[in-house]
Protein backbone atom coordinates (compact mmCIF):
# COMPACT_ATOMS: atom_id res chain seq x y z
CA UNK A 1 0.00 0.00 0.00
CA UNK A 2 0.98 3.61 -1.19
CA UNK A 3 -0.11 5.84 1.31
CA UNK A 4 0.19 10.02 1.70
CA UNK A 5 -0.20 12.50 4.38
CA UNK A 6 -1.28 15.68 3.51
CA UNK A 7 -3.26 18.80 5.47
CA UNK A 8 -1.91 22.49 6.43
CA UNK A 9 1.92 23.28 7.48
CA UNK A 10 1.99 22.72 11.20
CA UNK A 11 -1.26 20.63 10.90
CA UNK A 12 0.87 17.47 12.35
CA UNK A 13 1.15 15.40 9.06
CA UNK A 14 5.05 14.85 9.52
CA UNK A 15 4.47 13.77 12.81
CA UNK A 16 1.57 11.50 11.76
CA UNK A 17 3.35 9.92 8.79
CA UNK A 18 6.03 8.94 11.40
CA UNK A 19 3.63 7.86 13.88
CA UNK A 20 2.24 5.51 11.41
CA UNK A 21 4.98 4.47 9.81
CA UNK A 22 6.63 3.28 13.37
CA UNK A 23 3.31 2.07 14.38
CA UNK A 24 3.39 -0.76 10.71
CA UNK A 25 6.85 -1.33 11.80
CA UNK A 26 6.01 -2.08 15.45
CA UNK A 27 3.81 -4.85 14.08
CA UNK A 28 6.74 -6.41 12.16
CA UNK A 29 6.19 -4.68 8.73
CA UNK A 30 7.90 -3.19 6.05
CA UNK A 31 7.71 0.06 5.51
CA UNK A 32 9.73 2.33 3.33
CA UNK A 33 9.08 6.69 4.37
CA UNK A 34 9.63 9.08 1.93
CA UNK A 35 9.85 12.88 3.00
CA UNK A 36 8.33 14.80 -0.03
CA UNK A 37 7.84 17.93 2.26
CA UNK A 38 9.42 20.98 1.66
CA UNK A 39 10.63 20.79 5.52
CA UNK A 40 12.62 18.04 5.71
CA UNK A 41 11.10 16.87 9.11
CA UNK A 42 10.27 13.15 8.66
CA UNK A 43 14.00 11.85 9.74
CA UNK A 44 13.99 14.01 13.11
CA UNK A 45 10.32 12.58 13.29
CA UNK A 46 11.15 9.00 12.83
CA UNK A 47 14.12 9.66 15.76
CA UNK A 48 17.33 10.81 13.76
CA UNK A 49 19.37 13.91 15.36
CA UNK A 50 20.02 17.04 13.00
CA UNK A 51 22.93 16.21 12.06
CA UNK A 52 22.24 12.41 10.81
CA UNK A 53 18.66 13.46 9.13
CA UNK A 54 20.89 16.47 7.06
CA UNK A 55 23.29 13.67 5.99
CA UNK A 56 20.83 11.47 4.17
CA UNK A 57 21.46 12.22 0.86
CA UNK A 58 18.84 13.70 -1.13
CA UNK A 59 16.85 12.16 -3.85
CA UNK A 60 16.74 15.81 -5.63
CA UNK A 61 20.67 15.87 -5.72
CA UNK A 62 20.99 12.31 -7.41
CA UNK A 63 18.11 12.47 -9.72
CA UNK A 64 20.23 11.72 -12.92
CA UNK A 65 21.40 8.47 -11.06
CA UNK A 66 17.85 7.81 -10.57
CA UNK A 67 16.71 7.88 -14.03
CA UNK A 68 19.64 6.25 -15.59
CA UNK A 69 19.23 2.97 -13.01
CA UNK A 70 15.35 3.00 -13.47
CA UNK A 71 15.33 3.39 -17.40
CA UNK A 72 17.05 -0.13 -17.41
CA UNK A 73 17.36 -1.36 -20.73
CA UNK A 74 14.30 0.15 -22.07
CA UNK A 75 14.21 0.58 -25.92
CA UNK A 76 11.63 3.51 -25.22
CA UNK A 77 14.18 5.53 -23.22
CA UNK A 78 17.91 5.45 -24.80
CA UNK A 79 18.68 7.81 -22.61
CA UNK A 80 18.63 9.06 -19.09
CA UNK A 81 17.80 13.14 -20.34
CA UNK A 82 14.91 11.78 -21.86
CA UNK A 83 13.20 10.39 -18.64
CA UNK A 84 10.80 13.40 -16.64
CA UNK A 85 8.89 12.87 -13.63
CA UNK A 86 5.65 11.13 -14.96
CA UNK A 87 7.71 8.66 -17.09
CA UNK A 88 6.16 5.46 -16.48
CA UNK A 89 8.09 2.24 -17.01
CA UNK A 90 8.28 -0.20 -19.89
CA UNK A 91 9.53 -3.38 -20.88
CA UNK A 92 13.53 -3.14 -19.76
CA UNK A 93 12.53 -0.95 -17.01
CA UNK A 94 14.21 -1.67 -13.63
CA UNK A 95 11.32 -1.73 -10.70
CA UNK A 96 11.94 -0.76 -7.22
CA UNK A 97 11.37 -2.78 -4.77
CA UNK A 98 10.28 -1.40 -0.80
CA UNK A 99 12.89 -3.94 -0.16
CA UNK A 100 15.68 -5.53 -0.14
CA UNK A 101 19.30 -5.13 -1.96
CA UNK A 102 19.07 -2.52 -4.76
CA UNK A 103 21.84 0.45 -5.61
CA UNK A 104 19.26 3.02 -4.70
CA UNK A 105 17.84 1.78 -1.27
CA UNK A 106 22.23 1.12 -0.68
CA UNK A 107 23.13 4.85 -1.84
CA UNK A 108 20.00 6.65 -1.15
CA UNK A 109 18.44 5.36 2.14
CA UNK A 110 19.34 4.82 5.70
CA UNK A 111 17.22 2.98 8.28
CA UNK A 112 15.78 4.30 11.09
CA UNK A 113 13.57 2.34 13.98
CA UNK A 114 12.69 -0.53 11.17
CA UNK A 115 11.45 2.25 8.81
CA UNK A 116 13.89 2.64 5.36
CA UNK A 117 14.06 6.39 4.88
CA UNK A 118 14.41 8.58 1.91
CA UNK A 119 14.17 11.97 1.70
CA UNK A 120 13.90 14.88 -1.29
CA UNK A 121 16.10 17.05 0.04
CA UNK A 122 15.26 20.73 0.98
CA UNK A 123 14.78 23.58 -0.99
CA UNK A 124 18.42 25.65 -0.78
CA UNK A 125 18.83 29.37 -1.56
CA UNK A 126 21.06 27.83 -5.04
CA UNK A 127 17.32 26.96 -5.82
CA UNK A 128 16.12 30.55 -5.03
CA UNK A 129 15.01 32.22 -8.39
CA UNK A 130 15.95 29.29 -10.87
CA UNK A 131 14.43 26.21 -9.48
CA UNK A 132 10.84 25.28 -8.53
CA UNK A 133 10.78 22.75 -5.62
CA UNK A 134 8.15 20.33 -7.62
CA UNK A 135 11.70 19.41 -9.85
CA UNK A 136 12.59 17.96 -6.71
CA UNK A 137 9.64 16.53 -5.68
CA UNK A 138 9.25 15.17 -9.08
CA UNK A 139 12.17 12.17 -8.08
CA UNK A 140 9.49 10.97 -5.72
CA UNK A 141 6.81 10.84 -8.28
CA UNK A 142 9.08 8.74 -10.84
CA UNK A 143 10.44 6.44 -8.14
CA UNK A 144 6.61 5.70 -7.12
CA UNK A 145 6.06 5.05 -11.01
CA UNK A 146 8.55 2.56 -10.76
CA UNK A 147 8.06 1.18 -7.17
CA UNK A 148 6.21 -2.70 -7.11
CA UNK A 149 5.15 -2.91 -3.25
CA UNK A 150 3.78 -5.93 -2.35
CA UNK A 151 1.83 -7.76 0.67
CA UNK A 152 2.54 -6.74 3.76
CA UNK A 153 4.55 -3.69 2.23
CA UNK A 154 4.02 -0.16 3.10
CA UNK A 155 4.99 3.49 1.47
CA UNK A 156 4.39 6.29 3.54
CA UNK A 157 4.35 9.77 2.05
CA UNK A 158 4.89 13.18 4.12
CA UNK A 159 3.83 15.49 1.24
CA UNK A 160 3.91 19.35 1.02
CA UNK A 161 2.09 21.19 2.94
CA UNK A 162 -1.47 22.38 1.30
CA UNK A 163 -2.42 21.71 -1.88
CA UNK A 164 0.53 22.22 -3.64
CA UNK A 165 1.08 18.46 -4.53
CA UNK A 166 -1.45 19.26 -7.29
CA UNK A 167 0.90 21.01 -9.17
CA UNK A 168 1.55 17.42 -10.15
CA UNK A 169 0.84 14.43 -10.66
CA UNK A 170 2.35 12.88 -7.62
CA UNK A 171 -1.08 13.28 -5.55
CA UNK A 172 -2.56 10.28 -8.15
CA UNK A 173 0.01 7.57 -6.75
CA UNK A 174 -1.52 6.64 -3.49
CA UNK A 175 -3.61 3.68 -2.65
CA UNK A 176 -4.93 5.33 0.45
CA UNK A 177 -4.70 9.33 1.26
CA UNK A 178 -4.93 10.80 4.71
CA UNK A 179 -5.27 14.72 5.20
CA UNK A 180 -4.43 15.68 8.85
CA UNK A 181 -6.94 18.47 10.11
CA UNK A 182 -6.79 20.38 13.04
CA UNK A 183 -10.24 21.96 14.31
CA UNK A 184 -9.88 25.13 13.00
CA UNK A 185 -11.26 27.24 10.38
CA UNK A 186 -7.59 27.26 8.21
CA UNK A 187 -6.98 23.26 8.77
CA UNK A 188 -10.98 22.95 7.15
CA UNK A 189 -9.94 24.80 4.45
CA UNK A 190 -6.77 22.94 3.13
CA UNK A 191 -9.38 20.25 3.79
CA UNK A 192 -12.30 21.48 1.54
CA UNK A 193 -9.84 22.56 -1.13
CA UNK A 194 -7.81 18.98 -1.32
CA UNK A 195 -11.09 16.90 -1.20
CA UNK A 196 -12.25 19.61 -4.31
CA UNK A 197 -9.31 18.60 -6.18
CA UNK A 198 -9.48 14.98 -5.37
CA UNK A 199 -12.84 14.26 -6.50
CA UNK A 200 -12.41 15.38 -9.93
CA UNK A 201 -9.75 12.23 -10.00
CA UNK A 202 -11.70 9.89 -7.88
CA UNK A 203 -9.56 9.63 -5.17
CA UNK A 204 -11.23 9.61 -1.69
CA UNK A 205 -9.82 11.35 1.68
CA UNK A 206 -9.98 10.68 4.95
CA UNK A 207 -9.42 12.94 7.61
CA UNK A 208 -7.89 12.22 10.51
CA UNK A 209 -8.55 14.95 12.91
CA UNK A 210 -5.22 16.21 15.13
CA UNK A 211 -4.70 18.66 18.50
CA UNK A 212 -8.27 17.89 19.45
CA UNK A 213 -8.93 19.59 22.86
CA UNK A 214 -12.36 18.31 24.00
CA UNK A 215 -15.80 17.50 22.61
CA UNK A 216 -15.90 20.78 21.16
CA UNK A 217 -13.25 20.57 18.62
CA UNK A 218 -14.38 17.23 17.89
CA UNK A 219 -17.64 18.61 17.49
CA UNK A 220 -16.67 21.22 14.65
CA UNK A 221 -14.37 18.88 13.12
CA UNK A 222 -17.11 16.70 12.47
CA UNK A 223 -19.56 19.13 11.51
CA UNK A 224 -16.93 20.70 9.04
CA UNK A 225 -15.87 17.01 7.23
CA UNK A 226 -18.58 14.63 7.97
CA UNK A 227 -18.11 11.32 7.39
CA UNK A 228 -14.33 12.03 5.94
CA UNK A 229 -13.75 12.30 9.08
CA UNK A 230 -11.67 8.46 9.83
CA UNK A 231 -10.33 8.59 13.32
CA UNK A 232 -9.03 12.09 15.94
CA UNK A 233 -5.74 12.10 18.06
CA UNK A 234 -5.63 14.14 21.82
CA UNK A 235 -2.75 16.52 22.81
CA UNK A 236 0.08 13.60 23.28
CA UNK A 237 2.58 14.20 26.02
CA UNK A 238 4.75 11.38 24.07
CA UNK A 239 4.61 13.00 20.87
CA UNK A 240 5.99 16.51 23.09
CA UNK A 241 8.60 14.76 24.99
CA UNK A 242 9.54 13.71 20.89
CA UNK A 243 9.64 16.99 19.64
CA UNK A 244 11.64 18.38 22.55
CA UNK A 245 14.62 15.69 22.05
CA UNK A 246 13.66 12.31 23.71
CA UNK A 247 14.12 9.75 21.82
CA UNK A 248 11.69 8.38 19.56
CA UNK A 249 9.32 5.97 21.53
CA UNK A 250 11.16 6.67 25.39
CA UNK A 251 7.49 7.67 26.62
CA UNK A 252 4.64 5.17 25.46
CA UNK A 253 1.78 7.09 23.34
CA UNK A 254 -1.56 7.24 25.58
CA UNK A 255 -4.01 4.43 24.65
CA UNK A 256 -6.56 6.36 23.17
CA UNK A 257 -3.93 7.40 20.66
CA UNK A 258 -2.09 4.26 19.73
CA UNK A 259 -6.24 3.11 19.11
CA UNK A 260 -6.57 5.84 16.63
CA UNK A 261 -3.12 4.30 14.82
CA UNK A 262 -4.84 0.72 14.76
CA UNK A 263 -7.60 2.05 13.28
CA UNK A 264 -5.95 4.78 10.75
CA UNK A 265 -3.38 0.69 9.66
CA UNK A 266 -6.73 -0.89 9.73
CA UNK A 267 -8.18 1.51 7.45
CA UNK A 268 -5.21 1.01 4.49
CA UNK A 269 -5.71 -2.78 5.22
CA UNK A 270 -9.10 -2.54 4.12
CA UNK A 271 -8.00 -0.87 1.12
CA UNK A 272 -8.95 -2.69 -2.08
CA UNK A 273 -5.92 -1.21 -4.45
CA UNK A 274 -7.39 0.09 -8.04
CA UNK A 275 -4.83 -1.18 -10.50
CA UNK A 276 -6.90 0.47 -13.14
CA UNK A 277 -7.13 4.00 -11.90
CA UNK A 278 -3.13 3.95 -10.77
CA UNK A 279 -2.04 3.00 -14.31
CA UNK A 280 -4.84 5.23 -16.10
CA UNK A 281 -4.00 8.08 -14.10
CA UNK A 282 -0.09 7.53 -14.66
CA UNK A 283 -0.28 7.88 -18.44
CA UNK A 284 -2.38 10.21 -18.51
CA UNK A 285 -0.47 12.66 -16.21
CA UNK A 286 2.72 11.54 -18.68
CA UNK A 287 0.62 12.86 -21.81
CA UNK A 288 -0.41 15.77 -20.03
CA UNK A 289 3.04 16.75 -19.33
CA UNK A 290 4.39 15.72 -22.35
CA UNK A 291 1.99 18.05 -24.11
CA UNK A 292 2.12 20.70 -22.34
CA UNK A 293 6.02 21.44 -21.57
CA UNK A 294 8.43 18.55 -21.52
CA UNK A 295 8.36 17.47 -25.12
CA UNK A 296 9.84 20.95 -25.60
CA UNK A 297 12.21 21.02 -22.70
CA UNK A 298 13.43 17.32 -24.20
CA UNK A 299 13.16 17.86 -27.71
CA UNK A 300 11.34 14.47 -28.47
CA UNK A 301 7.72 13.43 -28.08
CA UNK A 302 7.66 11.54 -24.88
CA UNK A 303 4.48 9.91 -25.14
CA UNK A 304 6.59 7.29 -27.39
CA UNK A 305 7.94 6.42 -24.26
CA UNK A 306 4.12 4.95 -23.43
CA UNK A 307 4.78 0.62 -23.28
CA UNK A 308 0.72 -0.28 -23.96
CA UNK A 309 1.88 -3.77 -23.48
CA UNK A 310 3.01 -2.85 -19.78
CA UNK A 311 1.13 -2.71 -16.55
CA UNK A 312 2.67 -2.88 -13.04
CA UNK A 313 0.00 -5.47 -11.61
CA UNK A 314 1.07 -7.61 -14.24
CA UNK A 315 4.82 -7.73 -12.84
CA UNK A 316 3.35 -8.74 -9.73
CA UNK A 317 4.84 -12.14 -9.96
CA UNK A 318 8.39 -10.74 -11.11
CA UNK A 319 12.00 -10.77 -9.58
CA UNK A 320 12.68 -6.93 -8.96
CA UNK A 321 16.01 -5.96 -10.74
CA UNK A 322 18.40 -5.16 -8.43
Amino acid sequence: MKIAFVGKGGSGKTTLSSLVARHLAGRGRTVLALDADINQHLGVALGLDESAAAAIPALGDHLEEIKEHLRGENPRIPAAREMVKTTPPGTGSRLLAVAGPSPLHDRLSVEVGGVRLMVTGAFTEEDLGVACYHSKVGAVELLLNHLVDGPGEYVVVDMTAGADSFASGLFTRFDRTFLVAEPTRKGVAVYEQYRGYAADHDIPISVIGNKIHDDRDLAFLRDRVGDDLLVHLGQSAAVRAMEQGQPAGSVALEPANTAALDRICAAVDDTARDWDRLHRQMIEFHVKNARSWANNTVGIDLTRQIDPGFRLDLQAGITVTA
